[in-house]
């Protein structure tokens, strides 16, 4: 009912703007943000730019599209995103408070029935995550049974929905989408963590009709290719079935081969075999790319093979690109190179190279954090003072990424940053290559200005 009248309230703010939309082949999109993180909202489809507005004075927002196509777009509003689902003749008004943003997100208009749905099915899986994490140490058929309860009820909810509401044949296997995928993902993680949190020595024998959902997936769905929880299912399915594959045909005594490289190539080969999707395809092949390059951080022929493998599967040239980068940053922070020559900000706005911030008398260690990510923020601040306490003889500098620099300052006043040992990082792609930044909790060990290790650990490597 809250959702309700809130979506009632704005509507009556925007209802002179969105007339235009009726019965028409634009796209009427618009709403109030409450506390804004950014001046503006960023409109997506898959990964591409739509259109992007400011916020007036009074927090409002609104995209008047035309000739566009129907399905699923994302909006972004900085650090935030969330999934929107849009058709022609669309008058769609949203609500938000970015201190709960997803919590507090409500549509109303035309179009809101679906949207606010799809917000639905996402906080109810968010919320589920720790009650299905309890459920892996079940067995196979007990696992089935509580998890497909939960599917059950969603599918219930989604049939009054279109029992109530005119919904189009797209917008109904969008919302089955948001159902099916954050469920079977669940049965793709099945077997190794129950396996994990069971300590069972070998994977556990599951019946014939445990992945029985199977035969119903889309394994080539360009509309799904840019929706995570569809692609996040693809990732799962084939590490999956790749994992399975090299069980029963490569191992020994049913030990699993822990090769990294083998088990990646076993990957590549199984998505060039079944997927035909060019744009999934690539992005498929990239993240078994990446998964295996920012695990294995030691170059070798062996590894250049597989880099050549990659680049004669994929025809994204960017990919392709990103790939090179990663595995030169991985190169160049081998033990006893030189710490990259990368660029950042200090808090008088001046840049300064990570080599001139190295100290010649101590080891320094470079550690990240953003601003997105509040309670690691604040427990990485009290872990460093611990550090700092404990190894008095290291310089631990910060740096900071994928925030606006004076959200950054006013983040160094308010918690009475070192203004010396903070430094900015305003070109967040070419330090995440540079420094191989796969994890918050990663830190580049160096003495004067050479590596001494290139992949530590905050947490267990000090």
């Amino acid at each position: 009912m809250v959702r309700f009248l809130l979506g009632l309230s704005l509507l009556s703010t925007f209802v002179s703007c969105s007339d235009s939309s009726e019965n028409g082949s634009s796209i009427f999109f618009g709403g109030e943000i409450v506390n804004p993180t950014s001046d503006f909202v960023v409109l997506y489809h898959n990964d591409t730019y739509v259109d992007s507005v400011k916020l007036d004075n009074q927090n409002h927002f609104s995209f008047q599209l035309d000739n566009i196509e129907g399905g699923l777009y994302h909006f972004n509003h900085t650090p935030q995103y969330q999934y929107i689902y849009l058709e022609k003749g669309d008058s769609l008004l949203a609500r938000l408070n970015t201190v709960e943003f997803d919590e507090s997100l409500v549509y109303s208009g035309k179009g809101s029935e679906i949207n606010n749905f799809m917000t639905e099915m996402f906080l109810a899986y968010e919320k589920e995550e720790d009650l299905v994490r309890s459920y892996y140490p079940l067995r196979p058929e007990e696992f089935s049974k509580k998890t497909d309860s939960l599917r059950a009820i969603k599918v219930k909810l989604l049939k009054d929905l279109e029992a109530d509401n005119v919904l189009s044949i797209n917008s109904l296997g969008m919302a089955e989408a948001f159902i099916d995928y954050h469920s079977y993902i669940s049965k793709e993680k099945y077997p190794f963590y129950h396996k994990k949190k069971t300590g069972e020595e070998t994977i556990h024998e599951l019946g014939k009709d445990f992945y029985g959902y199977r035969k119903n997936i889309d394994l080539n769905n360009k509309d799904l290719t840019y929706f995570r929880p569809y692609f996040d299912y693809m990732k799962w399915h084939f590490g999956n079935i790749s994992y399975m594959t090299c069980l029963e045909n490569c191992s020994t005594d049913k030990k699993p081969i822990s090769d990294r490289l083998h088990f990646n190539n076993h990957k590549l080969t199984l998505v060039d075999s079944i997927v035909k999707q060019p744009e999934l395809r690539n992005i498929l092949f990239r993240n078994v790319a990446m998964d295996y390059l920012l695990v294995e951080h030691t170059p070798s022929e062996e590894a250049t093979v597989f880099i050549d493998k990659f680049k004669s599967l994929s025809t994204n040239e960017e990919h392709k690109e990103e790939i090179d980068l990663l595995y030169t940053g991985i190169k160049n922070l081998q033990p006893n190179n030189t710490v990259p020559n990368i660029a950042v900000k200090n808090f008088n706005n001046e840049a300064i190279s990570l080599k001139d911030l190295t100290n010649s008398k101590k080891n320094t260690v470079f550690y990240f954090w953003t601003a997105d990510q509040e309670n690691h923020f604040k427990n990485i601040n009290r872990h460093i003072t611990s550090l700092e306490e404990k190894y008095p003889h290291y310089n631990f500098v910060g740096i900071n990424l994928r925030t606006s620099y004076p959200k950054w300052q006013k983040l160094m006043k308010d918690y009475k940053l070192d203004t010396n040992r903070q430094f900015y990082g305003e070109d967040f792609k070419e330090l995440q290559m540079a420094m191989i930044i796969d994890g918050l909790n990663k830190c580049v060990i160096t003495k004067d200005s050479m590596v001494v290790d290139g992949f530590a650990n905050l947490y267990t490597s000090l």
